[in-house]
């Protein structure tokens, strides 16, 4: 059986099965997370380290900067991958060889680790005096290899941006003919007052080009038609309409088909994981079945195309897993009543293993509970800190509004006279049963037992809650979809992780130094204003001017920040500028790049993942009974989001797949 949707293609025998079991616990998993993870973080300290306070040129020049010693980051880094080595052995091992060529994943995995290995090697000769490592480029590539869902969600991208050409193709084609619009439209003048806006963003193609592409973003809107509307307001025309179609229509276009795209193969990736999983139960079942023969009892009930549930239940208490679907298996298998799992039966047993667990309140424990068998004492203690709570609210609103402005509000009324009610009857309840509080006894005497005055407590602090029912459903919804998408999201978060690390890698290889800062005391203020020297200034809204000294790529970290500063596209134009400027025109391209990665294919496979987990929630809300709501808010996975949309696999896969497997031997 797979819990994660693992392939089973891998040695059977009892020995490796062991090995099996062993590499995938949970304290091997973790040990290999922590591999890779220190992997990574070794980009933090090599040269150029991060390890400073500031990443700001201006103060970093005036201080030494610590740098570790050469064969400090080597050591920890061939430790690292001797790891992966092994984890890599270890996995050609259980597989076998034949499987182990047909998964282009290992096969690449050992070509990283070789060139890394041979990479570390130069570096070592050249006395860790290497400018350019090319096996920093590759690392996340191990983060990448070992997670199954976070390569599904490549491949889906890979598939998803051939899709979106003809859309891209339409956006540079519409800025292309609004840059040779804008070049014929502002031209260079007589009147050196009415060229500024050729002289600022249109004095030739790059920088006219650079200007509108800035534009399509907002980043720029509106400096960019501001000294042209000046002159006369008929050009903002021009840029309304540029924007207008390019922004809003083009852009927003480019989202939906991304959100259909991706939706449509993250359907056919995840059906692959379904599958796996359903073949994986099914030859379990033909394992497991073969111990009917051995201790049915002759009955004229036909079981040979069943499983003991006894049987089953022996297995799921020897199986690794949690605790809470081992339970919930175990509870539905001893729902069959004549002992016996058909094949449908067995294969809908694990459906549990997409189901969350819901932490119930103590309310919900005690509703199955006999009244002599309920704990009273935790449902007290919690009423009693609502109480306070309330009495809190109550009063300082008293302070802050006075009483007659206190009252003057009918929420303030309603929520004060239940407070009131509730602290009565908690001083009563005091009074009654003292503390501590014992189980609830027929014969107490009082005048209601201690269950009853508990029970009406918190139908009033329930009953508190009445003014918010028209905003608890679609908070729900909206908390469920957050909640969801912590658990869910990693896969795309480490897609995430992966194209900033690479950009940062490239970013520092070509972008490294190429800022200098002012000498000291050449600028004139914290902001960066005034002058650069005695001699020259510096234009407003330049890189200088605006005081950006720490966003460069001069170590890791400060590229990791430049990059999101650059993705949130909020003066990117800046940085577009400045480093033009040091290098050349050519180096737009890199920033456009990461532009085209983070904002627009990131951005909307993230929008696309929140539309489809909200729509699949509202839909079950809205269509559905009590019941199957309460389900829908149990059922978060990603697989289940899409499995109405999944084809089940057929009879004949079923057959024929466990047949075909190079190392189990069965006979159907």
């Amino acid at each position: 059986m797979r819990v994660k949707y693992r392939s089973i293609n891998h040695r059977m025998d009892l020995r490796s099965l062991i090995l099996y079991r062993w590499y995938f616990s949970r304290p091997c998993q973790w040990g290999l997370n922590v591999v890779i993870t220190v992997l990574l973080a070794l980009a933090f300290i090599e040269k150029p380290t991060s390890l400073t306070v500031t990443s700001d040129l201006r103060y970093r020049q005036q201080k030494a900067t610590w740098e570790p010693p050469c064969g400090l980051t080597e050591t920890i880094e061939i430790t690292c991958l001797v790891t992966l080595s092994l984890d890599l052995i270890f996995k050609l091992y259980l597989i076998g060889r034949e499987e182990f060529l047909k998964c282009k994943w290992l096969i690449g995995n050992m070509v990283v680790i070789t060139v890394s290995i041979a990479d570390w090697m130069l570096s070592l000769g050249l006395a860790c005096d290497g400018t350019m490592r090319i096996r920093r480029i590759l690392r996340p590539f191990f983060l990448l290899q070992n997670s199954s869902l976070m390569k599904k969600t490549l491949k889906c991208i890979k598939r998803t941006v051939p899709e979106i050409a003809s859309v891209m193709f339409l956006v540079v084609l519409h800025v292309f003919l609004f840059t040779m619009f804008a070049m014929l439209l502002f031209v260079r003048g007589e009147n050196p007052e009415e060229n500024k806006e050729w002289d600022f963003y249109f004095r030739n193609f790059p920088q006219s080009l650079t200007s509108l592409l800035v534009l399509l973003t907002t980043a720029n809107n509106p400096d960019v038609m501001t000294p042209a509307y000046s002159l006369n307001r008929a050009f903002s025309a021009f840029f309304m309409l540029f924007s207008g179609f390019g922004t809003f229509f083009l852009m927003n276009l480019v989202t939906a088909i991304i959100y259909n795209q991706f939706r449509g193969y993250l359907v056919m990736s995840i059906q692959t994981s379904i599958a796996r999983r359903r073949l994986a139960i099914r030859a379990a079942f033909e394992l497991l079945h073969g111990q009917v023969f051995q201790e049915r009892s002759h009955t004229e009930e036909d079981t040979s195309e069943c499983v003991l549930v006894k049987t089953v239940v022996k297995v799921m208490k020897r199986v690794k897993i949690n605790d809470y679907y081992r339970k919930a298996i175990i509870r539905k298998a001893h729902q069959s009543y004549c002992g016996y799992l058909g094949r449908k039966a067995f294969q809908e047993l694990f459906d549990e293993l997409d189901k969350d667990r819901i932490k119930e309140i103590i309310l919900v424990n005690d509703s199955e509970k006999k009244l002599s068998e309920r704990e009273d004492y935790y449902l007290e203690t919690i009423n009693s800190f609502f109480i306070v709570c309330y009495l809190l609210e109550m009063g300082l609103k008293m302070v802050a509004f006075g009483l007659r402005g206190y009252v003057s509000y009918n929420s303030n009324i309603f929520d004060g006279s239940i407070t009131l009610l509730l602290l009565g009857l908690q001083i009563s309840i005091f009074a009654t049963y003292r503390l501590p509080f014992s189980q609830w006894n027929p014969s107490h005497e009082g005048l209601l037992p201690l269950w009853e005055m508990s029970r009406l407590l918190n139908m009033l602090i329930i009953f508190r809650f009445l003014r918010i029912i028209p905003n608890i459903k679609l908070m729900a919804l909206v908390a469920s979809t957050l909640m969801d998408l912590v658990k869910n999201l990693r896969a795309f978060a480490g897609i995430l992780v992966v194209v900033y690390y690479m950009f940062a890698v490239v970013g520092i290889w070509l972008f490294k130094g190429v800022i200098t800062a002012p000498a000291t005391g050449s600028v004139t203020n914290g902001s960066g204003t005034g002058k650069m020297s005695s001699n020259t200034t510096v234009v407003c809204g330049s890189y200088e001017q605006l005081g950006y000294w720490s966003n460069n790529f001069d170590d890791f970290a400060s590229a990791l920040v430049l990059l999101y500063n650059i993705m949130v596209v909020n003066n990117w134009n800046v940085f577009l500028d400045v480093y033009s400027r040091y290098t050349s025109e050519w180096s737009k391209l890199y920033f456009i790049a990461w532009w085209l990665t983070s904002s627009v294919m990131w951005a909307n496979l993230f929008v696309a993942f929140i539309l489809e987990n909200f729509i699949y929630k509202w839909d079950r809300s809205q269509s559905q009974s009590m019941s199957d709501v309460r389900r829908a808010d149990v059922e978060t996975t990603v697989q289940l989001m899409f499995r109405e949309r999944m084809l089940e696999p057929t009879e004949e896969g079923f057959v024929s797949q466990p047949l075909q497997h190079p190392h189990l031997h069965l006979t159907m």
